[in-house]
């Protein structure tokens, strides 16, 4: 299919499409064939004000509609997301490079996500409960914090946006959310579209596009957000969570990772390696979540390394738009070339590159990387890139040592022929989200997203976890006899 991409060439504030307030124009091209999809002229500060006091103004309202008519326009937006899912799987491919299989599961992970912050107003109940002190009674009410600023990044545009903007929505809360310039339309401009088609009130969602150049710090030092929710580099989540301190504002932060798949010496090696070529080779090795250090026990190693090359060579390098595609286009030339300087230098440090990538345009193949020590710059790298690299280790001890020698923890896995072993080594891994005998790149609405030590802090998906950063509670007590007082 076809779709029309000069419509998309506007903000989307109060209800409103209009143009940017910055003389800068954003050029949106695609990142397989290099065609212009659009140009955008961005925003700034001017339009980040004005979102923020649109959604400010809109909210209040918002959080008095019933509990049912707020679920009802989530489902109507979950229902629009599924009836336009071949428009915006064509758009992932087009405006990000997804490869088809990688844009369908985008896509099925926003329509769960949307389907579970619907049951969120029916969740944020008040509590009654009792006191210490005499005839008295406490409440609990649940509010929204008000109004949730959300930035979100290029490589899952669409679903890393949709997993903020729909519980904060379904908590009450207006929002304003800046998508990211490479991927401004699958990363908030449609979303804008499906909410305003669904019957969202005008002003509570907002979308900004703009050059973090020109506007510094501003959209998160506002002073309207009470929340900053951001997913992306752990550099810019520490700057973005030192605003937030200093302002006291909540952050959540969603941040780096360098994800370990450790492959103990009684794993089934054949459903490993499987697993190992998925979690690195999908959608290019571009998410936070991908497999980055394979940790190899030295049993098995050779085993590991000789089948996963033999995989590799299977894996189909090419146009995303073909349903056989696994590894589409990298999304800028720049990615490409800061991977290529980290393999590059690999050698010099004591690695073999088993495979070396083979670049044309912005397609790059994959490259395997053997023999790697923990302390290597490759290991170190978050590399957002098909580069796989394998980390021989002597024992279940020293897997564990290595994968918690890291300054990042965000996902992980663990592949054992006995469950409770698998198990057991997962719980000692230093990492917010790891998976026995599956691969890193995982995500379920109702589980805890998120990360330890520089990979953040805070928790998406599931009510028990996403709830309590977009609301806030206020403890209210009835004194219902009179009190007796000391004097």
């Amino acid at each position: 299919m076809s779709i029309n991409y000069a419509k998309w060439n506007k903000l989307y504030i109060d209800g409103k499409w209009k143009e940017g307030s910055s003389a800068k124009i954003n050029t949106i091209t695609n990142p397989y064939n290099g065609e212009e999809i659009t140009k955008l002229k961005l925003g700034g500060k001017k339009d980040i004000d004005e979102a923020y006091e649109a959604a400010k103004s809109a909210q209040l309202a918002w959080s008095e509609v019933s509990a049912y008519e707020k679920i009802a326009l989530m489902e109507k937006a979950a229902q629009l997301f599924e009836e336009r899912k071949e428009e915006l799987i064509k758009l992932l491919i087009d405006e990000s490079g997804s490869a088809r299989i990688k844009a369908e599961i985008e896509v099925d992970c926003c329509i769960t996500d949307i389907k579970e912050a619907a049951k969120y107003p029916m969740m944020m109940k008040d509590e009654i409960f009792p006191s210490c002190i005499p005839g008295k009674e406490n409440r609990a009410y649940y509010f929204p914090v008000g109004v949730v600023g959300i930035i979100s990044p290029w490589n899952w545009p669409l679903y890393l946006s949709v997993r903020g903007v729909a519980p904060a929505l379904a908590a009450g809360n207006g929002v304003v959310l800046k998508a990211a310039s490479l991927t401004p339309i699958s990363g908030g401009l449609v979303i804008a579209k499906i909410l305003e088609d669904a019957g969202f009130p005008k002003g509570i969602f907002n979308v900004v596009v703009a050059d973090p150049g020109e506007i510094g710090d501003y959209f998160s030092e506002h002073p309207i957000p009470r929340v900053i929710s951001f997913t992306g580099s752990t550099n810019v989540g520490r700057r973005i969570g030192e605003i937030a301190g200093k302002n006291l504002k909540r952050a959540s932060l969603e941040l780096g990772g360098n994800n370990v798949f450790i492959v103990l010496d009684d794993a089934d090696i054949d459903q490993a390696v499987k697993a190992a070529a998925f979690g690195r080779y999908f959608h290019q090795g571009q998410i936070c979540i991908s497999t980055n250090r394979m940790i190899v026990d030295r049993k098995v190693y050779s085993e590991f390394v000789n089948k996963f090359k033999k995989l590799t060579k299977k894996i189909k390098v090419g146009d995303p738009n073909d349903v056989d595609t696994i590894i589409g286009p990298m999304i800028t030339k720049k990615q490409i070339n800061r991977a290529l300087e980290v393999l590059d230098n690999c050698e010099k440090e004591g690695a073999k590159i088993e495979v070396h990538s083979e670049v044309n345009g912005n397609m790059m193949s994959p490259s395997i990387v053997t023999n790697v020590k923990n302390d290597m710059t490759i290991a170190k790298t978050e590399l957002f890139s098909p580069i796989a690299v394998i980390i021989p280790v002597d024992s279940e001890e020293e897997a564990i040592s290595v994968a918690n020698d890291s300054d990042v923890g965000l996902s992980g896995a663990v592949f054992s022929g006995l469950l409770e072993r698998g198990i057991r080594v997962a719980k000692q891994i230093e990492t917010g989200m790891i998976h026995v005998n599956d691969q890193t790149v995982g995500v379920d609405s109702g589980a805890p997203f998120g990360g330890e030590k520089g990979s953040g802090f805070g928790r998406y998906c599931g009510a028990k976890w996403t709830i309590g950063d977009f609301t806030t509670v206020k403890w209210i007590s009835v004194q219902k006899v009179p009190r007796q007082f000391p004097f």
